[in-house]
């Protein structure tokens, strides 16, 4: 009997001690690449952009984010970030480009089409509605005042965004501090300088991009180096 109790303590003490390790937060799940996420077919992903343009009221940004990033997460924070700075700096609607992009990478021309799609069709069969309505109400001051107060919603989702978006810059390769910095002065320039947008992508983003691109090449040089 004795032996057999030891036998069963020894046991009982080998067993390995429970892991402490906590789950990871939800901004660490949604800034990592473990927990990413595909979407399955085509009619998902039409589904998907049907519903964030229908949700989109006075502007998406706020709306894709949630979305793609929080709540479906099909990208981290950090690929968001650069994704929508391509979408803004090609010609078109930025969620346009963005879906272009994304339908593309995942499912080639059909994807672009089934995202474009589920961006348009049903928002704009919602305009047409709203339109007749809006012809019929629009001098009522009400309706007017309405309006109006949307535009303050529309301004502080973008600001919300924005700001959930401020700890990619810490990831950057051009550190947090100048990143920060060519933020404010595009903000600066836009804003308060009420400068043109081509310019200011052409000066500030062509800055950005020969500054990523500097730091990036002995990155990976020092890489081919070690293959």
């Amino acid at each position: 009997m004795r032996v057999c109790r030891r036998v069963d303590n020894e046991e009982v003490n080998s067993a390995p001690p429970p892991s402490s390790s906590r789950p990871p937060s939800p901004d660490q799940a949604h800034d990592g690449n473990a927990d990413r996420r595909e979407p399955r077919s085509l009619i998902e992903l039409f589904l998907a952009f049907n519903a964030m343009a229908l949700q989109g009221f006075g502007g998406v940004l706020a709306v894709v984010q949630r979305e793609m990033v929080e709540r479906r997460r099909w990208m981290t924070r950090d690929d968001f970030v650069e994704e929508w700075a391509v979408a803004q700096v090609m010609p078109g609607p930025n969620v346009i480009n963005l879906g272009i992009i994304f339908g593309s990478r995942h499912f080639g021309w059909r994807g672009s089409v089934f995202a474009v799609a589920g961006l348009l069709i049903a928002p704009t069969c919602l305009v047409l509605s709203l339109a007749l309505l809006y012809a019929q109400f629009a001098h009522i001051p009400q309706v007017q005042s309405a309006l109006r107060g949307m535009s303050a919603v529309s301004a502080g989702l973008i600001a919300a965004t924005g700001l959930k978006l401020l700890p990619a810059l810490g990831r950057h390769i051009l550190g947090w501090r100048l990143a920060l910095a060519l933020c404010l002065l595009s903000f600066v320039a836009v804003a308060v300088l009420r400068l043109p947008l081509a310019w200011v992508l052409l000066a500030i983003g062509g800055t950005s991009c020969v500054l990523t691109w500097r730091r990036l090449a002995p990155a990976a040089q020092d890489k081919e180096a070690r293959k």
